[in-house]
């Protein structure tokens, strides 16, 4: 089966906590603090693989999660760091962020990682939280929280040259003439029913063929299968226009030209201007004097477009088109290469830690319809997550959060006074004014 789109939520792991030890050996009274520090979580990192051909894997299991970091320990070992998770994607994946539909990666190249989600940072033993007043503190950080996403995946083909044209106009015939390839075959409308690739090789060269299905009229709109497929033919170079010459299925081959063309214009204005040749096929059954003929021999003409009488059926002329989208592919490749671009990054999503967002320090306030005020925050949750609530030190740190970052300010003048109730997720604590 071809799959080329898929959903799927990826996780990476969270970062170990902190370790609360102190020493503990013969002869070494009062022993300090050392535990440890938590290890990193693993990242989520997707490579594409040249072997791999569709996202089928992706249909059946639909969540991907990293390990998480390991817990510091005791005598100040750190904690073992999350493995990577390398997710192995076919070349051509497209990754997009699906809340927000932004573009994340474009895989294009053997070999290429991106990493798609971090991994939370290990939190620090309670040896890294010893100072002159705090000789034995008795609380560690919580490691830093997991990154969740859900990630869009979609593959478009990595092809050199595509074929478009109309079903039953003989792509798959072209295809399996001029490589390797074994596409079905059969006189029917959409015998091809998923894109086919084949390499085509020349005496000094060589290529990848794609025969993409599908498109008929409406295309750009859904018709038919028009819609999942011509995103195939966004990475072509170049298109080779496959028309039935001999109107072999009651259509008129000119009309067949411009319907095409005008559905790729539809889809993609930068697909419209890709370079075409015209394979005028099946001309081993077509009336070379006829008036349709000649009136879309006329129309190329008249456009400079290139066009070349085959006939996929016994390869008369195929030689000659396959050398002639050699050179054109040829130019274009010399063209790319003087104009060396940088990469377009609008409209890119960053991949970042929980930490280093605009709003991770931020803490939020609520008040209850029973008076009871709420904090919620996402580096709140982390030092919450990291406080021993049975140690005054650890208490204290907490309170003194609240207070650099002005959630004690700003209760009050929402009307927080002595008595009050304030939670701070499954925490409740009486509010005391110490000023």
């Amino acid at each position: 089966m071809f799959v080329d789109h898929a959903e799927i939520l990826i996780s990476s792991g969270k970062g170990g906590d902190g370790a609360v030890t102190f020493r503990r050996e013969p002869f070494v009274p009062n022993g300090g603090p050392d535990g440890g520090n938590g290890g990193k979580g693993g990242d989520v990192l997707f490579v594409a693989d040249r072997n791999l051909r569709t996202l089928m894997d992706f249909k059946y299991k639909r969540k991907y999660k990293a390990p998480d970091g390991e817990n510091g320990s005791r005598r100040n070992r750190y904690g073992k760091k999350g493995e990577d998770l390398i997710i192995k994607v076919p070349l051509g994946t497209v990754i997009y962020d699906t809340e927000t539909g932004l573009l994340m990666a474009d895989l294009e190249s053997e070999g290429t990682e991106f990493i798609a989600a971090i991994g939370g940072k290990g939190g620090l033993g309670n040896s890294n939280f010893k100072n002159s007043t705090r000789q034995a503190p008795n609380f560690a950080e919580a490691g830093g929280a997991a990154s969740e996403r859900s990630v869009t995946l979609e593959l478009k083909l990595i092809a050199d040259v595509g074929l478009i044209g109309f079903p039953n106009v003989g792509k798959s015939t072209l295809l399996s003439v001029s490589s390797a390839a074994k596409p079905k075959i059969a006189d029917y409308h959409f015998t091809t029913l998923v894109p086919n690739l084949g390499v085509v090789k020349l005496p000094d060269t060589d290529f990848v063929l794609a025969d993409i299905p599908g498109i008929i009229e409406g295309a750009a709109e859904g018709a038919g299968l028009g819609f999942d497929f011509l995103k195939h033919i966004e990475r072509t170079k170049v298109l080779i226009h496959v028309i039935d010459a001999a109107g072999s299925e009651g259509r008129d081959p000119l009309t067949d030209y411009r319907t095409i063309n005008k559905e790729l214009s539809g889809y993609s204005p930068v697909l419209a201007e890709r370079k075409q040749i015209v394979a005028l096929n099946k001309m081993d059954i077509a009336d070379e004097e006829s008036e349709a003929l000649k009136a879309l021999i006329a129309a190329l003409e008249a456009e400079g477009t290139a066009y070349y009488p085959i006939s996929a059926a016994t390869k008369r002329g195929v030689s000659e088109l396959l050398n002639a989208a050699a050179a054109l592919l040829d130019q274009i490749h010399r063209e790319e290469a003087a104009q060396i671009q940088a990469p377009d990054v609008t409209n890119r999503l960053e991949v970042t830690r929980p930490e280093d967002d605009p709003d991770y320090r931020d803490i939020r306030i609520a008040v209850d319809e029973d008076g009871v005020f709420r904090l919620t925050g996402k580096q709140l949750k982390k030092i919450f997550d990291s406080t021993n609530f049975n140690d005054y030190g650890s208490l204290r740190y907490l309170y003194n959060y609240l207070v650099k970052n002005k959630a004690i300010d700003r209760m009050k003048k929402r009307g927080l006074e002595d008595g009050d109730t304030v939670r701070i997720y499954d925490f409740e604590m009486e509010f005391t004014d110490e000023d």
